[in-house]
C-alpha cells in the first residue's frame, strides 16, 4: 500500500482536497478528526491533568486550551507532546486497517507533515497550494481570524514555496474545484 501524505499551509484547502481523494475512494485519515475524537476520549485526563480546567464533562473545551497555550510556546509544547503520538498511534491503527485490507492507497491528511517530521513516515507527498491573495480571503473569512492570528500560524509552518519544493504532487487549489479534482485524479492514477 502506497501511503500519501497529504498538507499544505493554512487556507490553501487541504481539507476540501483530502475530501476529493476520499470520494475518489481512497481511504482517509484525518488528523483534525481525530484530535477532535480524542479530545472527546483518551486526551482529555491528560491535558486536563497539564491544563487544569480545560476539560467540561469529559470533553477538552478547545477555547479554555486555546487560551492556555496560544502565545505560549512551552504550553504548546507541552500540548503537541500530548496529542501528537495519540495522534500518530491513531493514523498508525487507521493504516494498519486499510493495508489489511488490501488497500492500494491510503492517505493521512498531515497539516503539519513537513513542520512534525511527518515525511519519514509516508512514501509520496501531496501539497495543496493556491496564491497568496487566496489564501489569505480564505483564512480572513474565518470566524475568529485576524491578522494576528493569521501571522502567527503563518509563523509557525514551513513555507508554502518550500513545501510546494519539497513534494511529490503540487495540486493548485485556487484553480477552482473542477481543476483540483481533476489533479486529484491524477495523482491516484499515477500512484496505483
Amino acid at each position: 500500500m502506497i501511503v500519501v501524505g497529504l498538507t499544505g499551509s493554512i487556507g490553501m484547502g487541504k481539507s476540501t482536497t483530502a475530501r476529493m481523494f476520499s470520494e475518489a475512494g481512497v481511504p482517509v485519515h484525518d488528523s483534525d478528526e481525530a484530535v477532535h475524537r480524542l479530545y472527546a476520549g483518551p486526551a482529555a485526563a491528560l491535558v486536563e491533568a497539564a491544563f487544569p480546567g480545560t476539560v467540561r464533562d469529559g470533553v477538552v473545551d478547545r477555547t479554555r486550551l486555546a487560551e492556555k497555550v496560544i502565545g505560549n510556546p512551552a504550553a504548546l509544547k507541552t500540548l503537541e507532546s500530548i496529542v501528537h503520538p495519540l495522534v500518530r498511534a491513531d493514523a498508525d491503527a487507521f493504516l494498519a486497517r486499510h493495508r489489511n485490507a488490501g488497500a492500494p492507497l491510503a492517505v493521512l491528511d498531515i497539516p503539519l507533515l513537513f513542520e512534525t517530521g511527518g515525511r519519514a513516515r509516508v512514501d509520496k507527498v501531496v501539497v495543496v497550494s493556491a496564491p497568496t491573495d487566496v489564501q489569505r480571503a480564505r483564512v480572513l473569512a474565518r470566524p475568529g481570524m485576524t491578522e494576528e492570528k493569521f501571522a502567527s500560524i503563518l509563523a509557525r509552518q514551513v513555507p508554502d514555496a518550500e513545501k510546494r519544493r519539497l513534494a511529490d504532487f503540487v495540486i493548485d487549489t485556487g484553480a477552482g474545484m473542477d481543476a483540483a479534482r481533476l489533479a486529484v485524479g491524477e495523482v491516484i492514477a499515477a500512484l496505483t
